[in-house]
């Protein structure tokens, strides 16, 4: 069987994007939950995930680096952020500005995201005309 490495990077960008979805529903739930007793804030660990994947060694090339955090079990961590902290009274550790600041930029990366994965199948046609 053939094997190819031409759609790595575009797995890899596909993660990543499932990461900032997933990371869109967490701060949706946050900001849902903003005034609820009790509850904590939900966070997704992913950019550090990634990074370990590929390791820090700059002297590999990226395609090596790639190849290797697919390789890896490369998924989101869901995570209740500072859990015994909180801003109130009733133990709600959600900041709702804090929030929608992080809401807006996790847009910009999730646009971003598939932006590249486009200009990725974009390359790939370009390439096989």
């Amino acid at each position: 069987m053939f094997q190819s490495s031409v759609f790595n990077y575009v797995d890899l960008l596909d993660k990543a994007a499932d990461a900032s979805w997933l990371r869109h529903q967490a701060i949706s739930n946050n900001i849902t939950n903003a005034t609820t007793p009790g509850y904590k804030r939900q966070e997704v660990a992913f950019e550090s995930v990634l990074q370990r994947a590929m390791g820090s060694n700059r002297y590999v090339p990226t395609d090596f680096k790639v190849k290797r955090a697919l390789d890896h079990n490369l998924s989101p961590r869901l995570f209740q952020d500072f859990s015994n902290f909180s801003y109130r009274l009733d133990k709600n550790n959600v900041d709702i500005e804090t929030e929608e600041v992080m809401l807006a930029e996790n847009q910009i990366k999730y646009n971003g995201l598939i932006d590249s994965i486009n200009n990725e199948f974009s390359n790939l046609k370009t390439a096989m005309k």
